[in-house]
This record gives structure tokens, C-alpha cells and sequence, in this order.
């Protein structure tokens, strides 16, 4: 693929004030504008084609990556991951399949990310095991639904909560969120403009006058693809396993295995035993059908 040297790149003496700016100025592009582009990338290499691909995404790249922001390295270098991640997506992109490039670069940008964030932390800082790196990527994430995103060390119940959730001891909550709760940036911080505007901030230059609709696709197929994916993997579950874990772990409001174990007339070990099983057979299942979505869009 063509070489990116001339594309804008985030640094610390620039500022990511101005490198958002300068992103800014790339226009976004209408469906068949990139169906034509991509088209003159696989059918004839043409780099400027390729370019106009990639600049066009900037934005969404930087978007995704300031969502990664509280795990303590520079942000500069977490966009340029994720823009690594762009070309990469742009570079295997097939617009045949009738998907919008925002749709398929979403996964090569998180991908890109968090290989960089596993390789910065290393195993050894993390743990070794996949439920330990599944706290590591969604730890900010249940701290955000439980109102606790502000708390320094957590609350008892809060620990307790989010161990069972992500199916990891306390300790390692514990010990995760310590390592995470420093350097965290927040998106409504102001910066400098310009001119001179001392009120804007981080993401108003993320923001575009136009309505995104590509953005909006592809948050909205996302969504659209992980209700399908958990549809599909229930149906491995039988009817008893399918109702104890909709009702353990999908609810909001979770029902208590006190409940469950009167409904069903076993004690609420065995209740807990059936959540667990159901769980990992659930789990086992999402991996899989990940797996064949990502061989149908081209994923490597």
C-alpha cells in the first residue's frame, strides 16, 4: 500500500488541539463517492484514491481511540495505533459486500488499539488469562454502569459486583482498577482554539456540521450485529439454562438465586452452577460466530 508520511500525525509538541483541526478539513464521503474510491484502490491500486479513504476516517478513528484515553499512555500515540488500524482496514476493504468502510474499519481500529495497549501494558503487568484481559478492556465500562467511574478505590459492593459480572476474583478488580485510575482525560476538557476561543473543547473538533451518517450506520449495524450474534448463540442453550441466564445476567435487575432456586426447585448452588455453564457455553458460542463474521469481512 501506498506510504501515509504526509498524512496529519498526533504528537505532544503539536498539540492534539491542532491535530484535531487539521482532520477536520478532510470531508466526509457520500456513499457513492467511497463506493468509487474503493473501487479504484482494488481494481487499480490508485493511492490517491486510497488516501482520500483514509483521511475521510480520520475522524472516526480518533473517536474511537479517545475512548481508550484512561489506560495511562500518550493519546497521541493510541490515535496513531488507531489510524495504523485504518489503513490496514482501507488496504482489505472490499466494496462489494455492501457494507459502509466506517462498518469495517470500526473492527481493524479496535483491533490495532488494543494490541498496542496489551503490548505497552505486557503480559506480565496484566495476567496471562482471558478473563483477566476482559477485565482489563471492560473495566471502565462496568464502573460506568454502576455510577462509579469518579470512586478511586471501589466500594465493597461495587468490587463484588463487577467480579461476578466479568467472572473474576476481587482481588484482581482490586488490583486492575489501581492500575487504570490514573491519567484519565476527559473529552469536555477545554483546550485553546485557534482563535484564541479559550472555551472549545476536545470534542467539538470531533464534531462535524453535517449529520455523520456513516458513523451512525455503523454504530447502528454494530449494535444490530451483536443482538443477532447473542440471538443465534442462545439457541445452545436449552430452555432451563436460556431462562436462568436471561434472568441472571441479562436483566437489569437481575433475579436473585434464592428466587430462581424456589422456580425451579433446586437449591441456589445448583442454580449457579446451570448460570455458569450456560454462561461459558454462551461464550463459547459469541467466539465462534465472531469468528466466522470476521472470515466473511475479510479479517486476518
Amino acid at each position: 500500500m501506498a506510504s501515509y508520511t504526509n498524512l496529519p500525525a498526533p504528537s505532544p509538541e503539536q498539540g492534539m488541539n491542532r491535530y484535531l483541526q487539521e482532520i477536520r478539513k478532510f470531508p466526509l464521503l457520500e456513499p457513492e463517492e467511497e463506493y468509487m474510491l474503493a473501487k479504484a484502490w482494488v481494481d487499480h491500486e490508485d493511492s490517491a484514491a486510497a488516501h482520500k479513504l483514509v483521511t475521510s476516517h480520520l475522524r472516526l478513528a480518533a473517536k474511537i481511540a479517545m475512548g481508550y484515553r484512561g489506560y495511562g499512555l500518550p493519546q497521541a500515540e493510541v490515535i496513531s495505533e488507531a489510524n495504523v488500524g485504518l489503513m490496514q482496514a482501507v488496504k482489505r476493504f472490499d466494496p462489494e459486500k455492501g457494507f459502509r468502510l466506517a462498518t469495517y474499519a470500526m473492527w481493524w481500529i479496535r483491533a490495532s488499539i488494543q494490541e498496542y495497549i496489551l503490548r505497552s501494558w505486557s503480559l506480565v503487568k496484566m495476567g496471562t488469562t482471558s478473563a483477566q484481559k476482559k477485565l482489563f478492556f471492560n473495566l471502565r465500562k462496568a464502573k460506568a454502569k454502576l455510577g462509579a467511574l469518579e470512586e478511586g478505590d471501589l466500594r465493597p459492593e461495587n468490587v463484588a459486583r463487577i467480579a461476578h459480572d466479568l467472572n473474576v476474583t476481587e482481588q484482581e478488580v482490586v488490583d486492575m482498577n489501581r492500575r487504570l485510575s490514573g491519567g484519565d482525560a476527559s473529552l469536555n476538557a477545554t483546550v485553546g482554539s485557534a482563535d484564541g476561543d479559550s472555551t472549545a473543547q476536545w470534542q467539538d473538533w470531533l464534531e462535524d456540521d453535517t449529520a455523520n451518517q456513516a458513523e451512525a450506520y455503523a454504530e447502528a449495524d454494530e449494535l444490530d450485529t451483536r443482538r443477532s450474534m447473542l440471538t443465534a448463540a442462545m439457541d445452545v442453550l436449552n430452555d432451563r439454562e436460556r431462562d436462568i441466564l436471561t434472568e441472571r445476567r441479562l436483566r437489569d435487575d437481575p433475579v436473585t438465586l434464592e428466587d430462581l432456586s424456589g422456580r425451579y426447585g433446586v437449591s441456589r448452588e445448583r442454580i449457579r452452577q446451570i448460570e455458569v455453564r450456560a454462561f461459558e457455553k454462551l461464550q463459547e458460542r459469541m467466539r465462534r460466530l465472531a469468528g466466522e463474521r470476521g472470515m466473511e469481512m475479510g479479517e486476518e
